[in-house]
């Protein structure tokens, strides 16, 4: 069969998507309050999946040398909690750690408060690289059984990462950031010129963004601009510069065919080849980063 032409994805045509705009609290509860009270919001207008910014339950400019695990894994368990009791999908940026070492990723709890899914930042920014370890896997997982993928922040410069897994078939992104700019390139990012669309586009997907906001401190800006994006690259909702905000939005997700990742599983041929066999390698990955971070999650769990 023809890849570009395969039948639609079994599972739900429609998922309402939220994505957080949020100005960070100066401390783990603050977050976890903010967290709360944005999800409750969420859940009220009929959300099935809430994204959060990266480092959401720390904020980005934390002093990650200090963060304890046993503190970061009540904080997890918090969100985890929240997430059963709202029966709802959150996924939300947090470090996290793998043994001693401490990683820039993103959770996912389903609606039942499982941590579904786990993935970390590989492609690093000289700050992150003072505290993180670089990830190695990419993101691939299930939404109500739709299949979705994510990056963090930087990584929306390295178009693989996000090619690779709608092949494998995802069709949303999922994209946690935290901007920490000078303010010039602050405002050159607005008004949704930050490239965003592009991956959408190109690969025939959703596209989720949720961003931090406003003054970082040292002088750094995030320039907001949370969105949602459709797969022919047209602005859904689009948040701003200022404020915090929860934007919603219903995805059709027939729209969400897949089409040009797809073709690229037939010609040119040689490197379709290629791709074909990094598939069976990413979903390899994949489980194994999982059982990595669920075997930290779950440490001294039991009573």
């Amino acid at each position: 069969m023809n890849p570009s032409s395969a039948p639609p994805a079994t599972g739900p045509q429609r998922l309402r998507v939220a994505a957080v705009q949020m100005v960070f609290a100066d401390s783990i509860d603050g977050n976890l309050d903010k967290i709360e009270r944005a999800t409750t919001e969420a859940a009220r207008a009929g959300a099935d999946a809430v994204l959060f910014p990266e480092c959401a339950t720390t904020g980005y400019t934390f002093d990650f040398g200090a963060l304890q695990p046993a503190a970061l894994r009540r904080a997890l368990r918090a969100v985890a909690s929240l997430a059963a009791s709202r029966k709802i999908n959150l996924l939300v940026g947090t470090p996290i750690f793998a043994g001693r070492r401490l990683f820039n990723g993103l959770v996912v709890f389903d609606r039942r408060g499982r941590l579904a899914h786990t993935y970390a930042k590989c492609q690093l920014t000289q700050g992150d690289r003072r505290w993180f370890a670089p990830g190695n896997s990419l993101s691939l997982f299930t939404l109500d059984r739709v299949p979705a993928t994510a990056i963090i922040c930087h990584e929306r410069r390295y178009p693989e990462l996000v090619r690779l897994p709608v092949m494998a078939g995802a069709r949303i992104v999922f994209h946690p950031n935290a901007g920490l700019d000078a303010l010039a390139v602050s405002e050159a990012k607005r008004h949704g010129r930050d490239g965003i669309p592009v991956r959408a586009f190109e690969n025939a997907v959703y596209y989720v963004f949720a961003n931090s906001v406003g003054p970082q401190g040292g002088g750094r800006w995030s320039a907001g601009d949370s969105k949602i994006v459709a797969p022919d690259g047209s602005f859904l909702a689009l948040a701003d510069h200022r404020r915090e905000r929860v934007l919603l939005h219903d995805l059709d997700l027939t729209l969400a065919t897949r089409k040009y990742a797809l073709d690229s599983l037939r010609h040119p041929r040689f490197l379709a080849a290629c791709w074909r066999r990094l598939l069976p390698e990413l979903r390899r990955r994949v489980r194994e980063t999982n059982r990595q971070f669920q075997q930290w999650y779950e440490k001294d769990s039991k009573p």
